[in-house]
């Protein structure tokens, strides 16, 4: 998805991912990174989006970087941050950049990209330019962990047409997705109209996006990621827990480097 795709998602992200519950998500990634990584205090969050995740993390104790390529959605996470006792905000720092470029000379304990950043990345090599970001960035014995779409899962139960709708004090918002396929790419092209109005100017704008996922398969995934001096350590449905299977759409990959 370009920049100016994001710069418009971040209007309603919020609004439309306000029932998703962010602090199991991060209990969830607190407990991977405790698992595999007991004395992890900082982490680099690919895809920091608004922020929520980081702050989150930041109260939990952690030193968190997030990196995201949208301005406007990095403003909001600002926002958030200045909100938090100073304490909390001062571990919290947030960058643009893009994810496949993005380079620092901070070395971290966990690299972290969430909420499917990692199937945005549409082709093999972008991926690989994503998984050497995260590379770069830990320590000897540092962790990668992702969620992704699922290969499997995406072809057993498809992507189909859906309408959902939002709506706060301020906005009120439709969002219709069609999803096309392309299985010879393992992409899935989600089209969505967005309608949103203003509830007290009545003003109505619509929206026009194309978000182009990428779904995983494990195999494949091993590969990429050996090529880049890393393997899996583990792997599971993401929140359940659960081991994967076919008819899993979420999963979640623990990475280390191979050595």
């Amino acid at each position: 998805m370009e920049t100016k795709v994001f710069d418009a998602y971040s209007q309603y992200y919020d609004l439309l991912y306000k029932d998703k519950d962010y602090d199991a998500e991060t209990n969830y990634v607190d407990t991977l990174i405790k698992s595999f990584c007991k004395n992890a205090g900082s982490i680099l969050e690919l895809g920091s989006g608004t922020g929520i995740h980081a702050c989150l993390l930041a109260q939990i104790g952690y030193e968190v970087i997030g990196v995201d390529q949208s301005m406007t959605m990095l403003n909001k996470a600002e926002e958030r941050k200045n909100e938090l006792d100073k304490p909390v905000a001062d571990k919290l720092s947030f960058y643009e950049g893009d994810i496949r470029s993005y380079k620092s000379d901070k070395k971290v304990d966990v690299v972290i990209s969430l909420f499917h950043v990692m199937s945005y990345m549409q082709t093999n090599a972008d991926l690989k330019k994503a998984i050497q970001t995260a590379k770069h960035h830990f320590k000897k014995d540092g962790l990668f962990i992702f969620d992704c779409w699922y290969g499997p899962g995406v072809l057993y139960d498809k992507p189909v047409q859906r309408i959902k709708n939002y709506e706060n004090e301020f906005i009120s918002v439709k969002r219709e997705s069609t999803p096309e396929m392309f299985p010879e790419k393992d992409l899935v092209d989600v089209n969505f109209k967005i309608e949103i109005k203003n509830k007290r100017t009545k003003e109505e704008t619509i929206l026009h996006e194309k978000h182009t996922m990428h779904y995983l398969f494990t195999d494949k995934l091993n590969v990429l990621l050996q090529e880049c001096g890393l393997k899996i350590v583990h792997a599971e449905e993401w929140m359940t827990k659960q081991p994967l299977t076919e008819i899993s759409w979420n999963a979640c990959y623990v990475c280390k480097l191979n050595s």
